[in-house]
């Protein structure tokens, strides 16, 4: 078959599917604006396309964000005009409609059958606009009409779906009944053969100094350090934390930007505002255990995560990050916000520990529990990742249902919804 893959960021969800697809014989071609002239990568033929259009002037600001998404919907049909004039005519297309590149492309090929990523459908309601009411603003009652409006984009792509699928029940339960109907839960995978608990593993700080399993690690991981992802729940932990284990070496990774959620006052990072709040209640040689690592190679985030006796995950109501089921995979005792995403992860007890999501206190005993019961520890880490090993593995379980799924939507008519 000719695949056509959109994602902006290219492979994305796609670095697994893509290339087994194209090691299976099929032609697969990728939208992207990840690069800048044609290349091949893994078999898969990466063409380039470009956004001409800057967004309007005097736009409404609850609709900005649909008008990002129809400026870049315009700009990839443009492109796969031109891919079907120069003869290309995909019998898939896989994308991702998040920012809205898929919007017109039943419009270029009927006939294709369109697979989506359904990753999430913005709910407003008060569990999840209100819920970190710290950051609620004096807009908050507006915030849900806007949160509303930015399910535009969802809306324009229920008829061009043939076939979604969400990486957990969680983010499919977000969608109305007329979206789940069609939608597979398959996870992206994780590589359980090569993140693997590793008792000889080591991580070079940028101190000079060197952490082993010996050592005792906390880590936190997120993407960029920002509220959405309990950076500042953790940080006001700290102080209690480094005075209870004074051995423990804290291991932070994540960027300085915001990839979700409101971003912090000009000029500023949440990440600094939150070490100025609690830097003057930690003593210099607490503070000199914490180690901001920044964003580190996948070959050290995975020394990371073998070295880490105790990983800590927070997230509001939202997306589950691939970096909590690494860890998992890795045997961390993972300590979790008891929040929804969390639960469908994580079973109190068996897997990991669960502590609700602004109770600071109640994160430190957890952790605090784990160091002190290396018995505990180890049978939640196994057991953690044992439950990825069976749920989540790449190679045995999430891509064989992906394949599976292709070929789902390769026997069906066009414009057909599944059911």
């Amino acid at each position: 078959m000719k695949i056509l893959f959109i994602h902006q960021n290219f492979p994305g969800q796609y670095k697994h599917l893509a290339p087994a697809l194209a090691a299976a014989g099929h032609q697969c071609v990728a939208l992207t604006l990840r690069v800048k002239e044609p290349q091949t990568w893994r078999g898969v033929r990466l063409l380039p396309y470009g956004i001409k259009r800057k967004q309007g002037a005097g736009i409404h600001p609850w609709v900005l964000d649909f008008d990002t998404k129809v400026i870049r919907a315009e700009a990839c049909f443009h492109a796969a005009c031109s891919l079907r004039d120069q003869g290309f005519s995909p019998d898939i297309i896989v994308g991702h409609p998040g920012w809205g590149e898929t919007m017109f492309l039943r419009d270029v090929w009927p006939d294709a059958r369109i697979g989506l990523y359904y990753e999430l459908y913005h709910l407003s309601g008060p569990e999840h606009v209100g819920f970190d009411a710290e950051f609620q603003t004096k807009a908050s009652e507006t915030e849900k009409l806007r949160i509303r409006l930015k399910n535009l984009n969802n809306q324009m792509h229920y008829k061009i779906g043939d076939l979604g699928i969400s990486p957990t029940e969680f983010q499919a339960g977000t969608f109305p009944p007329e979206f789940r109907d069609k939608i597979s839960v398959i996870h992206d995978g994780i590589d359980t053969g090569h993140v693997v608990p590793n008792s000889e593993a080591s991580l070079q700080l940028p101190d000079g100094s060197t952490v082993t399993r010996d050592d005792e690690v906390i880590t936190f991981v997120n993407r960029n350090l920002e509220p959405y992802r309990g950076y500042h729940v953790f940080m006001r932990a700290l102080p209690r934390l480094l005075k209870e284990r004074p051995n423990a070496k804290v291991l932070i990774v994540g960027g300085d930007e915001v990839s979700y959620g409101s971003r912090p006052p000009k000029g500023q990072s949440w990440k600094q505002i939150f070490i100025d709040e609690v830097r003057g209640r930690i003593p210099t040689p607490n503070w000199d255990r914490v180690h901001f690592l920044g964003r580190i190679p996948y070959d050290k985030f995975v020394s990371l995560l073998q070295v880490s006796r105790v990983h800590v995950y927070l997230t509001y109501p939202f997306v589950l990050s691939w970096s909590l089921f690494e860890a998992m995979s890795a045997e961390a005792a993972i300590v979790a916000s008891d929040t929804a995403p969390l639960k469908e992860a994580i079973r109190h007890g068996e897997n990991g520990r669960l502590v609700d999501f602004f109770d600071g206190d109640a994160l430190v005993n957890e952790v605090c529990l784990l160091m002190e019961n290396a018995g505990m520890r180890e049978a939640l880490g196994q057991a953690a990742r044992q439950h990825v090993v069976e749920n989540y593995d790449l190679q045995s379980v999430c891509l064989p249902r992906q394949m599976q799924w292709i070929d789902r939507l390769a026997q069906m008519s066009a414009g057909v919804v599944g059911d």
